[in-house]
């Protein structure tokens, strides 16, 4: 190498110019561009600059749009996924959360209080019932589980109840829930309808056209769709996502700025990928309430479940991606079945391009406590099945190959 230049030292600093270190902080800057990109730009930051202490002290009070800190007070990533959810869910607003249990947790805390009560449906996801039955009881939040369908029983619980919390389409015993009806009880009684639609997603059913004021989502299942991120989302009014935000900023779980992109690049896909798990679903489902090791199967397409009815009224477009069905022969039968199949996986989660199974009882309910769980209907072959993205042929043989594995 030559000798440096006169003047520069040796991390190249020479007058009228920054050091090295300053360069490399201070140097980057975004390129002019004209033209709008085809997918929404990851806004990879965690913090915002200001060019004066008034901007930054009226848009951290709310005075004024603006970005501050990646925790709650927005990012254009994460804000362009909560306008997309909020659209597609036909409400006001909407908030992401980094996962669906955050947002559970966000809207029972900003909804309830010590001394307050929540009405809840007993079908619900493991993990939510485990946040309602022994989490929210530690702070003084008390929770009477109430079985949606009879609505006489939920109307008397409601009286003076903080919220109603519900699932569209439950998870895993596939019990479709009246919205009508119960959104309607709600707004007599002024109470608070809370609603996991994730099961169901949007293009299926908008809750909010039935009177619930919060729609929930875990975006890790059907709205990312890829098995590849974790995530929630929280569609309400703006006045009821102003006071989550309110919450969330205290207590954490905002979305992240990749995970918004993916859950964008999954909506872009949403409508379609739904349309062949539900066309799935209702090939297995068929098949498995004609067989003969198969005791019980629940999925709203079927004449014959219990909710179908309900499931037409309040489901457009198909009865989701879900089904689940006892085996005659109990755990023994439900091991030998998931381990005799080829295409599907034994695993976790729901929505993804895989087909999935998962023995509840054991993993996703486990919370539950037996008795309650196999009055619920849960026994203990019983089994959930997520459709994935596979050829419904294949899935169909390799189902039936399982279920002769069974004996």
């Amino acid at each position: 190498m030559g000798e440096q230049e006169a003047g520069a030292t040796a991390h190249g600093h020479r007058a009228g110019r920054p050091g090295f270190a300053t360069r490399a902080v201070h140097g980057a800057a975004a390129p002019p561009v004209g033209q709008r990109p085809a997918s929404t730009p990851i806004y990879q930051t965690s913090t915002w600059r200001f060019d004066t202490l008034q901007d930054f002290a009226e848009v951290i009070a709310q005075e004024r749009d603006g970005f501050v800190y990646g925790r709650g007070y927005g990012n254009p990533t994460v804000a362009a996924f909560e306008a997309t959810m909020a659209s597609l869910e036909g409400t006001g607003a909407a908030m992401a959360f980094d996962s669906g249990m955050a947002a559970v947790h966000t809207v029972a805390t900003t909804l309830a209080r010590s001394g307050d009560r929540i009405v809840a449906s007993p079908q619900v996801y493991g993990g939510t019932y485990s946040l309602l039955a022994t989490v929210l009881p530690r702070y003084g939040i008390a929770v009477d589980f109430v079985d949606p369908t009879d609505l006489s029983a939920v109307e008397t619980a409601l009286e003076g109840a903080a919220a109603l919390y519900v699932e569209t389409i439950a998870n895993p015993l596939l019990t479709v829930a009246d919205l009508a009806a119960l959104g309607a009880l709600c707004a007599r009684t002024g109470v608070p309808a809370v609603v996991d639609n994730t099961v169901a997603t949007p293009y299926l059913c908008t809750p909010a056209a039935f009177g619930f004021t919060h729609v929930l989502h875990s975006a890790s299942k059907y709205i990312g769709g890829h098995s590849d991120l974790i995530g929630g989302a929280v569609c309400a009014s703006a006045d009821a996502v102003a006071a989550l935000g309110a919450t969330a900023r205290e207590t954490g779980g905002a979305m992240q700025p990749l995970e918004a992109w993916l859950c964008l690049r999954g909506l872009a896909t949403l409508a379609l990928r739904v349309e062949r798990h539900c066309a799935t679903a209702q090939a297995i489902a068929e098949l498995l309430a004609g067989h003969r090791r198969v005791t019980a199967t629940r999925y709203p397409g079927l004449p014959g479940d219990p909710s179908h009815g309900t499931g037409q009224r309040i489901l457009c477009g198909g009865s989701g991606g879900l089904v689940a069905f006892d085996l005659e022969g109990g755990l023994e039968a439900a091991t030998a079945f998931c381990e005799a199949l080829t295409i599907p996986w034994i695993g976790a989660s729901l929505g993804g391009p895989h087909t999935l199974v998962a023995h509840p009882a054991s993993t996703t309910h486990r919370q539950i406590d037996p008795e309650v769980r196999r009055r619920q209907g849960m026994g203990d072959g019983f089994i959930r099945l997520s459709t994935g993205l596979e050829d419904p042929a294949d899935l169909l043989a390799d189902i039936e190959a399982a279920l002769a594995a069974c004996g």
